[in-house]
């Protein structure tokens, strides 16, 4: 497997999913983090059906690809449902949040990269 070091972060050039382990983050939601350097970072949320992604709000741009499923999608007090293929942008420090209605997976992407998650 080919590495890159980017600024002492590590970042894999092909990423096999299967191999990093899903990170329990509350009832029915779990993530993987699948890469990163200081400006990018991806990251897959699988939903159960109900699962939760509380409002919140961050500096970081966020894009969203809605992997499989359905989820109400809340951006700055606007709901929508969205569905596998579709895709949901957040400008920085939106308050958004999303309920999963249908079991499903995100792939987010964030910029720059969320340093939270990896502390």
């Amino acid at each position: 497997m080919s590495t890159t070091e980017t600024l002492g972060l590590t970042t894999e050039t092909f990423v096999d999913s299967s191999q990093i382990e899903w990170q329990q983050m509350a009832e029915g939601v779990s993530r993987k983090i699948l890469s990163y350097d200081k400006n990018l970072m991806m990251v897959r949320v699988s939903f159960e059906t109900g699962g939760i992604g509380s409002l919140h709000q961050h500096p970081h741009i966020q894009m969203s690809l809605i992997e499989s499923g359905s989820f109400e999608v809340e951006i700055d007090g606007i709901k929508k449902v969205l569905n596998a293929g579709d895709v949901f942008y957040v400008h920085s420090n939106l308050i958004h949040g999303v309920v999963c209605l249908d079991k499903g997976v995100l792939v987010d992407v964030f910029n720059p990269m969320r340093q939270d998650f990896i502390l």
